[in-house]
């Protein structure tokens, strides 16, 4: 039975309800970051150059778990507050929402396991195909064996955080995130240089933490605020599941599109940095790096977005519009001044940055600083694509978010990545990224111009 309990985000003011739910969602994105930062620092400071390379190998994996997480996570977590906010006056909506929820916690736990299994029976072409050279991939391979165990809990842990915050709990989320880091922080100090465990120790200190995340999840999920969770709403039911599949779509597609062009880019840069002075590891280790890198700050952008997507959900659903468009754009406010900040820091730190992540040669530290320079140019930009995707899935606009999810990764920056480098060679990868940068940003203007001046929009009396 619902419980019957008053929601906030049809009444609260918008500023104090995008802090309470982004901030919660940027921590618990950053510290979801962690996993993949702790385990380069950790591997960088005793395994060195190599090690670092073959988790940039392994990573199209973790990316295809957060793309089954965002698609259940993300689309379940839409369903769910649209239906609450129509249930304001329709109470069979109400009733429909907690099947949203149990649904797309069943899907992910059962895509979480076919993932493992097929990781564990097909590994080592997989790796090949990511892009691995010989010498990387008895590394890569050991590390993925291991990691791969936590995949159904690693992405529960990251799916349940949507579900979680659709509930009107985004607190729960950080500390299912940051409980697991800090499991695997210490585990990562433990089993790498306290047992000398190498690459096995740090992938098996990821998985005692995805689990321990990813069981805190279900447990607060089978324990929700505004519904009760009960086995029958569990039970796949193929309405709801195409519902969530939907509205999960887009941002599923922009990880998709994120796991080819890591396929493409490291083929690239193992192929034309063989053709240069850095040689077939260089530029792998150091992108692998900077990606992780970047991802930090992606994670404020993307805390804000999910920060903003019940919000938005709630009362585009109860057609409350002039709230929808006020909290949109002071999500854009947010993240423009953030990825401001990103764009000095990386223009003006890249070697203290790449430094971090042990040493390397000459050759190793110039790669990082031009593709730091070239690459991340247009990083004050980055964060209109993300955070006007999330606003598309969030009012029930699947296909128009789709659309935008893969602006960036497939339309532009996957053909650039092809194209570029038989003209300027390996720094070819480099221009690719501003290019589609700005092209990005400029499809995503252009989008959003338009559904901003939507009918509904103007006879809100904010058009």
């Amino acid at each position: 039975m619902e419980q019957n309990v008053e929601n906030p985000l049809g009444t609260e003011k918008i500023s104090k309800l995008l802090h309470r739910f982004a901030l919660p969602s940027i921590v618990a994105m950053l510290v979801g970051s962690l996993y993949n930062i702790v385990d380069q620092f950790f591997i960088g400071r005793s395994v060195g150059e190599l090690g670092n390379a073959a988790t940039n190998i392994c990573f199209p994996l973790s990316i295809s778990c957060v793309a089954i997480a965002l698609l259940f996570g993300i689309g379940g977590a839409s369903a769910f507050n649209i239906s609450m906010g129509k249930g304001q006056t329709l109470p069979a909506e109400k009733k429909k929402a907690v099947y949203y929820m149990g649904n797309a916690l069943f899907m992910m736990l059962a895509c979480g396991l076919f993932l493992l299994v097929v990781s564990q029976l097909f590994l080592q072409p997989m790796l090949l195909f990511f892009g691995s050279s010989e010498e990387v991939l008895g590394y890569a391979s050991v590390y993925t064996r291991i990691v791969s165990l936590g995949f159904p809990l690693f992405i529960v842990a990251t799916g349940g955080g949507h579900l979680l915050r659709a509930d009107g709990r985004p607190k729960l989320t950080m500390l299912c995130n940051i409980v697991g880091a800090v499991v695997n922080t210490v585990l990562d100090a433990l089993f790498v240089f306290g047992f000398q465990m190498g690459m096995a120790g740090a992938a098996l200190a990821t998985v005692v933490g995805q689990v321990v995340s990813g069981g805190m999840a279900i447990f607060f999920l089978c324990h929700c605020r505004t519904v009760t969770l009960q086995w029958k709403h569990i039970r796949p039911i193929w309405g709801f599941i195409r519902r969530i599949i939907a509205l999960g779509a887009a941002p599923c597609s922009n990880q998709l599109a994120m796991m080819v062009v890591q396929i493409v880019m490291n083929k690239s840069l193992k192929y034309y940095g063989s053709l240069s002075a850095y040689g077939e590891s260089i530029p792998v280790a150091c992108v692998g790096i900077i990606t992780k890198v970047n991802q930090v700050f992606m994670s404020f952008i993307i805390g804000i977005s999910q920060g903003l997507q019940p919000i938005i959900s709630f009362n585009y659903g109860a057609g409350q519009y002039h709230r929808v468009k006020s909290a949109y754009k002071r999500a854009l406010t947010y993240g423009g001044t953030l990825a401001f900040a990103a764009f000095l820091l990386f223009q003006c730190l890249p070697h203290q940055i790449i430094s971090v992540f042990g040493e390397g040669s000459d050759e190793y530290f110039r790669f990082a600083e031009k593709y730091f320079h070239i690459f991340l140019f247009f990083t004050f930009l980055n964060f209109l694509q993300p955070i006007s995707s999330n606003f598309f899935t969030a009012i029930g606009k699947p296909k128009r978010g789709i659309l935008l999810s893969l602006t960036r990764q497939i339309f532009f920056l996957l053909p650039l990545l092809v194209i570029f480098p038989i003209i300027m060679g390996i720094e070819g990868i480099m221009y690719a990224g501003p290019v589609a940068d700005f092209m990005a940003a400029g499809a995503t203007v252009a989008l959003i111009y338009q559904e901003l001046h939507r009918e509904e929009y103007r006879t809100a009396g904010i058009g």
